[in-house]
């Protein structure tokens, strides 16, 4: 796999978690603890993606 293509996969997941935490969030059954494990998911993706892009 190319650090490209891997990158595109990053971000791909990164989008995916966003839409998940949308939809949560307008749930009327939230999950508070669910939606902030997903927001810590993202935050890792958010910070391999730019730790990829950087090298």
């Amino acid at each position: 796999m190319t650090v490209a293509s891997h990158l595109q996969e990053l971000r791909r997941k990164h989008e995916h978690l966003s839409d998940m935490v949308e939809r949560e969030q307008r749930s009327p059954a939230t999950d508070a603890l669910k939606i902030a494990d997903m927001k810590k998911q993202k935050m890792k993706l958010k910070e391999e993606i730019n730790r990829l892009a950087q090298a």
